[in-house]
């Protein structure tokens, strides 16, 4: 038993600061939605690489059309002519704006697929652009997103900004629901501190100067994820990298079991082989964590039926319970005043934010070790083994 106080003190006192960063995050968000926008809105590309097709896909890239920002240019770069997102894709062109550029990038040889179409398409961009803007098309943002997250490179010794996704399940089911908790974790670890955030490629702003005086394309050159890269470039140069919750932005969608754990196992990965310093310490949190909160109720369920006293584990586990669970409510609630439009949707994940943390804790302790053993990833179809940050392998294209 005094083994397992022990743990369990420690795991207590993790429950504390997580709380303390909860807040910490919540605090953020509500300042920074309130501060005045800096009046920089220079003429900006925004990239968005595509795949195949996935649910929501037309009223994502719609989204970009839509956007309260006075000049801007997109580019939607696929890797091949026979991308079945195509025409769906020219067909949103015609629609709202027929001078959105289409570039087919070819194959990927030597780095991943979507970091060869970024490549391609910040090769060819329109001489008046200023700023880059990158993002997924698995993402639907809002009208006033590519303003908000340009508008903080008026500061020049910015590095970049960023903002990140937030899962909201369509029609629910579990294996949703738990990938958006999973998410979210990642999410809140994002806030005031520019020297340790870090881009997301789904809704990363960089200023043009920035991206060519780092010679980001060419630290591209071997590597599958683009936003660690960059993020990796701008902390070593010493430049500062600026969180925007206004450009939180939803990722409408389902998953089923396995894309579930697809998706998770491949962060996790990639986590591993580009910031092996985040991956081991989120590897011994969450073997900890497991092996108290689910050892100890196995512990006050054993003593129970063996009638020794039960209560006092049992009442550690429940305050480290509360903890996980008020900064789930917390964090929810600062990310409905980011995302006002969704806030029906997001009240009807609470139940889930609030209940499934700790399997989601377990879910990452499976991630963490997928990753120890396996470098191997699929992303939209195409597998690749992660020799290195700076060396990929592509194994199969897929379906072709």
């Amino acid at each position: 038993m005094l083994i397992f106080y022990f743990f369990a003190a420690i795991v207590l006192w993790l429950g504390v600061l997580s709380l303390r960063g909860g807040l910490r995050f919540a605090s953020y968000v509500r300042s920074d939605l309130t501060r005045p926008l800096p009046d920089y809105n220079p003429f900006v590309s925004v990239i968005a690489p595509c795949r195949g097709l996935e649910s929501g896909l037309e009223e994502n890239i719609a989204a970009l059309f839509h956007q309260d920002y006075p000049e801007y240019e997109i580019i939607l770069v696929t890797g091949r002519s026979d991308d079945p997102a195509l025409d769906l894709i020219e067909q949103i062109k015609d629609r709202e704006a027929p001078s959105a550029r289409v570039v087919i990038a070819g194959d990927a040889i030597d780095r991943g697929q979507k970091v060869h179409n970024l490549t391609v398409a910040t090769s060819s961009l329109d001489p008046r652009s200023e700023a880059l803007v990158f993002v997924d098309t698995d993402a639907r943002p809002s009208a006033n997103w590519l303003r908000s997250l340009v508008a903080p490179l008026a500061d020049a010794n910015l590095g970049a900004a960023t903002g990140y996704r937030w899962f909201v399940p369509a029609r629910g089911g579990f294996a949703s629901e738990l990938r958006s908790v999973w998410n979210a974790s990642i999410a809140s670890a994002l806030g005031e501190r520019e020297d340790k955030n870090f881009c997301w490629g789904g809704s990363t702003a960089i200023r043009r100067s920035t991206f060519d005086g780092l010679r980001i394309a060419e630290r591209w050159r071997g590597t599958v994820s683009d936003d660690f890269t960059v993020t990796r470039v701008l902390h070593e140069a010493g430049l500062p990298i600026h969180f925007v919750p206004a450009c939180l932005v939803p990722s409408r969608s389902d998953c089923n079991w396995k894309e579930l754990l697809e998706f998770t196992n491949r962060q996790l990965k990639i986590t591993r082989v580009y910031a092996a310093h985040l991956w081991r310490p989120l590897l011994a949190g969450s073997l900890l964590f497991c092996a108290v909160f689910y050892g100890g109720l196995l512990l006050s369920t054993t003593r129970a039926v063996l009638h020794l006293s039960w209560r006092t584990p049992l009442l550690i586990l429940f305050l480290i319970y509360v903890l996980g669970a008020a900064k789930a409510y917390i964090r929810l609630r600062a990310v409905a005043i980011a995302l006002p439009t969704y806030r029906k949707e997001l009240n009807k994940s609470l139940p889930a934010h609030l209940l499934l943390w700790p399997i989601s804790s377990a879910l990452y302790l499976f991630n963490a070790l997928a990753a120890a053993g396996s470098r191997r990833i699929t992303w939209r179809g195409i597998t690749y083994e992660l020799k290195s940050a700076t060396e990929a392998v592509i194994i199969d294209f897929g379906v072709r």
